[in-house]
């Protein structure tokens, strides 16, 4: 399947699928992760055909865009979308967020280096800071894109407010933030105003850990020592309701013969408002397992039938916490 999207007003084009790196390097994010291991998740990557990487510079401190750039050398740069973050300054010993002209442009020649390329296709702010204005951010990232170092601007983490104020000039090609069938609420409002001004959506966290795999069970209970155990995903009712949902994604998934996470991916696939979903990994096994969604065709009622089951999460607040 050689199905391809546009990013936003851009020339930049990529698979509908891509591919998250957070855990390819993010050592300050996951426990226990291994290079070699990252690297072969990249690889494993392209060579199902998935094209877009998304890394960033806070995933491991610039590590995960030096191991995305040794992995890709060995094909076709071209070929490949590579998207990268940024936003995290560290230089007076704290993380801050800084979207300031000066430090955003600084940022972009340091993932140059370390990706080892002379271009990167998408370039995101990847969270605002409270002082700088939006517009003067991504007025530096189109200097950047005129000098031929990036393709195409992206704002990530951003309310509609201050996506609004960064495309004041129009210059904004994507936006990216989290979005999932169980955690639809940031999206009402936003959808509409990207579809509107040609601005692609890029979803993070699109199995809602592990939530829409299919892997979880009705009786399950978690210690107070893991973290589900303070998410309102996994607190009956809503985790009850979560798990009625996916089980009605089963009987599509089997007749597609295609495993329920392929069949969830293929619903984000589907979606006119959706423009490329990124799941991570920590396997290589499970991004070919992923890339396997591209071979997955919902129809028309397929889809409507995965989107009517999940319904009810578009008027619920996000269910990441017990607040």
């Amino acid at each position: 399947m050689t199905q391809t999207v546009k990013i936003g007003k851009s020339e930049v084009t990529a698979t509908p699928l891509g591919l998250g790196t957070n855990a390819v390097g993010g050592y300050n994010l996951f426990p226990n992760l291994n290079d070699d291991d990252g690297l072969n998740i990249v690889k494993t990557g392209i060579e199902n055909g998935i094209t877009l990487l998304d890394t960033a510079y806070v995933y491991g401190l610039g590590h995960s865009e030096e191991l995305v750039g040794q992995a890709i050398k060995d094909f076709d740069r071209h070929q490949l979308v590579i998207a990268t973050k940024g936003a995290h300054d560290f230089s007076s010993g704290e993380e801050v967020i800084n979207n300031n002209p000066k430090f955003i442009t600084e940022q972009v020649d340091n993932s140059l280096k370390r990706l080892g390329t002379d271009y990167i296709d998408i370039y995101y702010l990847h969270f605002p800071d409270h002082d700088t204005p939006k517009a003067e951010a991504v007025g530096a990232l189109q200097r950047l894109r005129e000098q031929g170092k990036i393709r195409a601007i992206g704002v990530s983490n951003f309310s509609l407010d201050q996506i609004k104020e960064a495309n004041a000039d129009g210059y904004v090609d994507v936006v990216e933030d989290e979005f999932s069938l169980l955690h639809q609420d940031r999206g009402a409002d936003m959808l509409p105003y990207l579809k509107e001004n040609n601005i692609s959506f890029v979803p993070y966290f699109p199995l809602a850990s592990g939530l829409l795999t299919g892997k979880y069970q009705h009786d399950i209970s978690f210690p107070k020592e893991d973290i589900r155990s303070q998410m309102a995903d996994f607190q009956e009712p809503r985790y009850g309701q979560i798990l009625t949902a996916v089980d009605a994604v089963r009987p599509i998934a089997e007749a597609h013969e295609a495993t329920v996470a392929q069949t969830v991916l293929a619903w984000y696939i589907k979606n006119p408002l959706i423009s490329v979903v990124i799941p991570g990994a920590k396997k290589p096994e499970q991004v070919a397992a992923n890339a396997k969604a591209l071979d997955v065709e919902l129809s028309d009622k397929e889809f409507k039938q995965i989107d009517d089951a999940f319904a009810a999460f578009k008027q619920m607040k996000s269910g990441k916490s017990l607040e």
